[in-house]
C-alpha cells in the first residue's frame, strides 16, 4: 500500500474515578507494568469485524501477521516467508518454526487461510486482492499458497499492510465466524495475551506477556521486525477526561497517554518528566460519512448539498486549533502524496460555499427529514467535528437530530441498516490514518460495492468500482494518477463521503519509558522498556 502514496463532565469524572480505583486495584500483578489511557476505550474486540482502530490496537497486542509493514515502506517476513512464482501467479508463504497459538496449539497453513478469507471478505484492499484470486489453501501444514488467475502487484502490500483492517491471523475455529458475528474468544499468537478475566468495559483492558512468543531477530520497525516484549503486562485504562488523564500522567499514575488535547501541549513541553511526540507522522484524515440506505441521503441532490455546506477550517479549528497540527485538503487521498488533487473538492479548497448548499437544497426535493448525526462525547478526537458539521448543514437548511453517545457505541450502531427510527442512522464522523486513505484501494470511503461488502453507508456505485479495478490494472505511475483523479472526482460527484481535513496528534509518555515506537498503526506496546 505504501508504495502507492510514498461522549457531559460529570460522567467522565465517575468513569475518571473508577480508572483510578482500577490503578490501585491489588489485582495488579508483579513486574513491569505499563498503563496508558488510549484514545478510545475498548468494546469491540474483533479486528476483523470493525475497523476501528482501538479494536486495531487490540489486535497488534495479541495477533500477529503473516507479513508486516517497515519504515522504509518495505514488506518483510513477520510469521511467514514467502516466494513468487517467474510468472507472478503464486505467492508461496512458509511458515516459521514455533509458531503456538495462545492455548498451546500449534500454528498451521489452515488456520492462516481460513483467516485471510476472513479478512479479504471485508477489507477493501482484500476484496480488490481476491477479485484476481483463483484460490488460497494449505498445500501442507506449514504452507500456504495463494494463485492469480493473473497478476496482481498488490498481493503483498494487501497482506501485509499496516493499519485497519489488518490481516490477523487467528485459529481457524475463530476465522471461520462468519464476518457479521464476533469471534467468540481471544485467541492469538502474538506478543500478549488478552486477560479476559480482568476486562472490564468503559474501565479497562488488561495484557501480559506471551512467555511463548518467540521474536523475530530483526530489529522492531514499525509493525515489522522482533516483537521483544520488555515488560510483564500493560494496562488500558479509560479514562474520558483529558485534564483528569494529563493529571494522571504529570503525578505518574499512568505511563502513557495516547492523545493529549493540543491546548495541553505547553504544560507537557515544561514538564521534565514526560516527553511529547507525533508517533504517526502521516497524520490523520478526518471526515463525515452518509447512510445511503434511507432518507435524506438517499438523495444524491441532498447530498450534494450537504458537501457544498462543509468549511474544513472550522471543523479544524474546534478539534485541534493550532493551525501547527492541521491543514485543510480538497484531496480525498491526502495532500502531498502522488494522489493528491482538488479535482471535483473546489468548495472544500475555498472554504464551502453556504449560499450554493442553501439554493442546492432548496432544489433537491428536501422535505426537511431530520438528519440522525451520531455524536461520540468520549473520544477527544472526535467530540468537536459532529457540533461543527451539525450547525454547518443547520446553516444550510437542514434539520438535525445529533444523538450523543459514545463511540463504540458508534462503533456498533454504524453497522446497522435499520431506519433511523429504528436504532439507524444518517451521518457519522470518523478518522483515518492518512496511511488508510493514501490510495484508491485502501480508501474504503470510495468503494461502490453497496450492502455486498461495502463499508458503513453502503453506496452501490458500478463506475467507482470499474475504475478501482483500472487503477489495479494500470501500468504507470501517470495512468495511476489520472485514474485516482477519475475516483475522486466520481466519489464527490455521488458523495460517497466528505473529507474535514487532516491532522496531526502528538502522543505524551513518561521519560520513565524507552523504546516508544513511531509508525501510522501506533501506539504499539512491544519494544518499550520501562524504569520503575
Amino acid at each position: 500500500m505504501f508504495r502507492l502514496m510514498r461522549r457531559a463532565f460529570a460522567s467522565r469524572l465517575a468513569l475518571s474515578v473508577v480508572a483510578f480505583s482500577a490503578l490501585a486495584s491489588p489485582v495488579l500483578a508483579a513486574g513491569k507494568t505499563i498503563t496508558a489511557v488510549m484514545h478510545s476505550d475498548l468494546r469491540v474486540l474483533d479486528p476483523i469485524f470493525t475497523s476501528a482502530y482501538i479494536s486495531r490496537d487490540h489486535g497488534y497486542m495479541v495477533y500477529d501477521t503473516l507479513i508486516a509493514t517497515d519504515s522504509n515502506f518495505k514488506i518483510q517476513p513477520q510469521m511467514a516467508d514467502w516466494t513468487i512464482s517467474d510468472d507472478k501467479l503464486t505467492y508461496t508463504f512458509t511458515l516459521r518454526d514455533g509458531l503456538k497459538w495462545h492455548d498451546g496449539t500449534p500454528v498451521t497453513a489452515e488456520d492462516c487461510v481460513a483467516s485471510l478469507k476472513r479478512w479479504a471478505a471485508v477489507d477493501g484492499m482484500g476484496q480488490q486482492m481476491m477479485l484476481f484470486t483463483a484460490s488460497i489453501e494449505a498445500t501442507d501444514p506449514r504452507t500456504i499458497t495463494l494463485k492469480l488467475k493473473e497478476p496482481y502487484a498488490l498481493v503483498l502490500e494487501s497482506i501485509g499492510k499496516p493499519s485497519s483492517r489488518v490481516a490477523f491471523m487467528m485459529p481457524k475455529r475463530l476465522a471461520e465466524t462468519p464476518v457479521e458475528k464476533q469471534i467468540p474468544e481471544q485467541i492469538g499468537s502474538g506478543p500478549f495475551k488478552f486477560v479476559q478475566a480482568e476486562f472490564q468495559p468503559g474501565v479497562k483492558s488488561i495484557y501480559v506477556k506471551n512467555t511463548d512468543y518467540v521474536p523475530r531477530k530483526e530489529p522492531a520497525s514499525w509493525t515489522a521486525g522482533g516483537k521483544v516484549v520488555k515488560v510483564d503486562r500493560v494496562e488500558w485504562i479509560t479514562m474520558p477526561d483529558a485534564q483528569t488523564a494529563l493529571n494522571a500522567l504529570q503525578s505518574g499514575d499512568i505511563d502513557f497517554m495516547e492523545v493529549p488535547a493540543i491546548e495541553m501541549l505547553p504544560a507537557i513541553e515544561a514538564d521534565k518528566d514526560l516527553k511529547i511526540e507525533i508517533l504517526n507522522k502521516f497524520g490523520f484524515q478526518t471526515g463525515a460519512r452518509m447512510n445511503f440506505l434511507h432518507p435524506p441521503f438517499d438523495n444524491v441532490k441532498i447530498r450534494r448539498a450537504a458537501f457544498l455546506a462543509v468549511k474544513q477550517k472550522d471543523v479544524l479549528d474546534a478539534l485541534i486549533g493550532n493551525p501547527k497540527y492541521y491543514k485543510t485538503c480538497a484531496a480525498a487521498f491526502i495532500c502531498d502524496t502522488p494522489f493528491a488533487t482538488e479535482v471535483g473538492g473546489e468548495t472544500l479548497a475555498k472554504g464551502g460555499d453556504i449560499a450554493a448548499a442553501r439554493k442546492a437544497l432548496a432544489e433537491s426535493g428536501y422535505d426537511g427529514t431530520p438528519v440522525v448525526l451520531m455524536a461520540p462525547g468520549d473520544v477527544l478526537t472526535l467530540k468537536a467535528q459532529p457540533i461543527v458539521v451539525a450547525q454547518q448543514l443547520r446553516d444550510a437548511g437542514f434539520k438535525v437530530d445529533m444523538q450523543a453517545t459514545d463511540w463504540q457505541t458508534v462503533v456498533s450502531r454504524r453497522a446497522s441498516m435499520k431506519p433511523p427510527k429504528e436504532g439507524g442512522w444518517n451521518m457519522f464522523i470518523t478518522n483515518w490514518v492518512s496511511a488508510d486513505a493514501s490510495n484508491p484501494i485502501s480508501n474504503v470511503a470510495v468503494g461502490g460495492q453497496g450492502k455486498k461488502g461495502g463499508w458503513f453507508g453502503w453506496p452501490e456505485d458500478a463506475r467507482i468500482e470499474q475504475l478501482k479495478d483500472a487503477f489495479v490494472r494500470a501500468a504507470s505511475l501517470d495512468e495511476q494518477k489520472k485514474i485516482a483523479t477519475e475516483i475522486q472526482k466520481e466519489a464527490y460527484d455521488q458523495v460517497l463521503y466528505m473529507p474535514l481535513g487532516q491532522y496531526l496528534s502528538p502522543s505524551a509518555w513518561r521519560k520513565s519509558l524507552t523504546g516508544v515506537l513511531d509508525g501510522p498503526a501506533t501506539p504499539v506496546f512491544w519494544n518499550i522498556d520501562k524504569t520503575e
